[in-house]
């Protein structure tokens, strides 16, 4: 008989019922345990040295050691798959987002009321999150370059013309290791470029946090989706926590709306959802954009999209967290390019130039 390998994986967080909680989970899934649990990072870094865990659970606001610096020193020594155990709260969503920044995989929110039954129903999406650091590829960003402000040579020129900037349209899917590919991708964006749309799987109450920290940083204006919202040149929309976002027209203009409808994919924002409604709205005047991610989210509504005329990217293996999403887009038959992620922006950029007023994809 074959025993499979357990992930093996170290709870740091410093509430004792969270702690124990976070156990409970891990040890309640086939194929993973908890291995222990450490009250603080000082404790941790022990435990660390002596278990060598697979993956590491951490809690965004320590005591004794920050978890930040922790984390920092980790990535740099000791590189492991951690996800961030998160508090729902601008400090806390700011911390996480910087967590991102430093090398950790994901993050999931911590219920605001009764901790105990809310921890309960998030087990799946823990152990889904679990499983995913376990195989996802790790980059330890060096020091200098963790916190990125936009300079001159960081924004890139775009040959502006009314056709490429007001009818051309970038729409971005993206999930795990996103928050840190979208803000590559965007801080690179000048203040003429065509409107973004994007859906980047995230819980309701930090996609604004996470909007508000990338408007600070870009040159172009970016903020959650209201719904209604002209698509306009120089201006991003993230798709909210709660609902999907799509593409509409309204006469001559390209509005957003918000639909609350059922999961698809698993997922609310849906990529699938998004890019089927540029496909439907925009057809050969949206260049799609999918970025790392798990699971095939995006995949079905790309293929539309390039049926429909649209013009491709998909991020290349070497630069993604996970290589799902993207994966999944290539072999459906809707990406026309693959391209590292350093170089997504430009590519996009120069597309849409040469695209010009003709919009097909030859």
């Amino acid at each position: 008989m074959i025993h499979m390998k357990k992930i093996r994986v170290l709870v740091i967080d410093d509430s004792a019922l969270i702690r124990k909680l976070l156990s409970e989970i891990i040890n309640s899934q086939p194929d993973m345990e908890a291995i222990g649990s450490a009250p603080d990072p000082l404790v941790a870094r022990e435990m660390i040295r002596e278990m060598n865990p697979d993956v590491l659970t951490l809690d965004v606001e320590m005591p004794k050691m920050d978890g930040l610096d922790f984390l920092e020193k980790l990535m740099r020594l000791r590189p492991t798959p951690v996800v961030m155990v998160s508090t729902l709260t601008e400090r806390g969503s700011d911390i996480t987002f910087r967590a991102m920044e430093l090398g950790a995989v994901d993050f999931v929110s911590k219920p605001k009321i009764d901790i105990a039954v809310g921890l309960k129903d998030y087990g799946d999406e823990i152990a889904h999150k679990i499983r995913i650091a376990k195989s996802a590829y790790l980059k330890r960003p060096p020091v200098s370059s963790v916190i990125k402000s936009v300079t001159a040579d960081a924004v890139l020129p775009f040959v502006s013309n009314r056709i490429a900037s007001t009818e051309k349209l970038i729409i971005v899917g993206a999930s795990t290791g996103g928050t840190e590919a979208i803000k590559e991708f965007l801080i690179r964006m000048p203040p003429d470029s065509p409107g973004i749309l994007i859906t980047q799987h995230m819980p309701e109450g930090f996609t604004k946090s996470f909007a508000n920290r990338l408007n600070d940083m870009c040159k172009i204006s970016v903020a959650e989706a209201q719904g209604g919202e002209r698509v306009l040149p120089g201006h991003a929309f993230i798709a909210p926590g709660h609902s999907h976002l799509l593409l509409k027209r309204n006469g001559a203009n390209y509005i957003t709306e918000l639909n609350q409808g059922e999961p698809v994919s698993r997922h609310r924002p849906s990529v699938d959802v998004l890019f089927r409604s540029a496909a439907n709205c925009a057809g050969r005047n949206a260049i799609g954009v999918i970025m790392t991610g798990m699971g095939k989210d995006g995949a079905a509504g790309m293929l539309e999209m390039h049926k429909a005329g649209a013009y491709n990217f998909a991020q290349d293996e070497t630069s993604c967290v996970v290589f799902g999403m993207p994966k999944e887009a290539i072999a459906a038959g809707g990406v026309d390019e693959v391209v590292p992620l350093r170089d997504m922006a430009r590519c996009v950029l120069s597309k849409i130039t040469s695209l010009g007023s003709h919009g097909s994809r030859v």
